[in-house]
């Protein structure tokens, strides 16, 4: 008997890495998306998927599963088998829902394990050009005295909850519009909201255009894509390093080999030189870092929005 049952653990213990090793042979990889095509998380993971499929070998299958601010997609793949064929894509949101929700749905640190983080891009604040506001101090004297708007990318999001940031710091009252994540800051363009805060990619063709006027990025450092915009701290308000990024997530319980497998992976499909180049016209930056980097990270970024929820009053619909 005890013979018989050491035998059945050890099939047992072993069944994982053989099930990591004949990976991705068996069926096609969904990488589930969390929000629309056209946002920033469907642009990332869109770029990813022929080079995944490429160097795989196997068919990547690319599912967009917007809602509830990415938990449609995240409660989706967490009940997922973690056998490497499901892949959760997904932005800052994971960070931010748990306290944004009250019923999110998953545990950040025990339902995924992080696989590696992608790109990240400044959210950027836009003003139409009509408005009289050249920069920060004029925007904010401005909106000191007349009764502003700024669109966002939806309530909860990093754009929003940066913008708060900033009204509390500068002591200023501005009316908060949220839009689709493509579409907020086209408010600013056509003039609904004289200001926007958005993420890069959808502002960057704006304001090479001259349809928007950028004002600040919310980033410790600059943005290569428009190195000519200020950062918030350089401006006076310190402590900001807020970024709208992706990352790629699997559900708990995958063997590391295979979790190991897929980070290496995904840094060959993102460091292949027309990916890079792409990401840097979008004003999205990008450096190799493996899960564990990407867990650490992680852990900093939940702390740090949940007191962003929790000091702006922010609540989801």
């Amino acid at each position: 008997m005890k013979f018989l049952f050491f035998f059945l653990l050890s099939g047992l213990l072993g069944a994982f890495p053989a099930a990591a090793q004949d990976w991705p042979r068996q069926k096609p990889i969904h990488i589930v998306v969390g929000f629309a095509p056209g946002a920033t998380t469907d642009i990332v993971a869109r770029l990813v998927q022929p080079k995944l499929q490429e160097l795989l070998g196997q068919s990547v299958v690319v599912e967009n599963k917007p809602g509830a601010g990415g938990n449609v997609a995240t409660q989706q793949v967490k009940r997922a088998t973690p056998d490497g064929y499901t892949l959760l894509v997904t932005s800052v949101a994971y960070a931010v829902n748990p306290t944004l929700y009250p019923n999110a749905g998953y545990d950040p640190f025990t339902d995924f394990i992080p696989v590696i983080l992608g790109p990240s891009t400044p959210n950027i604040i836009t003003v139409n050009p009509a408005a009289p506001a050249k920069n920060l101090q004029e925007l904010l004297e401005l909106a000191r005295k007349e009764r502003l708007s700024y669109a966002s990318s939806g309530i909860g999001t990093t754009t929003h909850l940066s913008m708060e940031r900033l009204k509390m710091a500068a002591k200023v009252d501005i009316t908060h519009v949220p839009y689709q994540p493509a579409q907020a800051v086209g408010a600013a363009v056509a003039g609904h909201t004289q200001i926007s805060s958005t993420s890069m990619p959808p502002a960057v063709a704006h304001v090479k255009g001259g349809r928007v006027r950028a004002i600040a990025v919310t980033s410790a450092q600059r943005s290569p894509a428009l190195p000519e915009v200020p950062t918030l701290n350089e401006l006076g308000f310190s402590g900001f390093d807020d970024l709208t990024w992706i990352g790629f997530f699997a559900p708990a319980g995958m063997p590391q080999d295979l979790v190991n497998r897929l980070n290496s992976e995904i840094n060959r499909a993102l460091s292949a030189p027309d990916v890079r180049e792409r990401l840097g016209l979008l004003g999205l930056e990008w450096r190799s870092n493996t899960s564990g980097e990407f867990a650490a990270f992680l852990r900093d970024e939940v702390q740090k929005w949940a007191k962003a929820v929790k000091d702006s009053g922010a609540k989801a619909d």
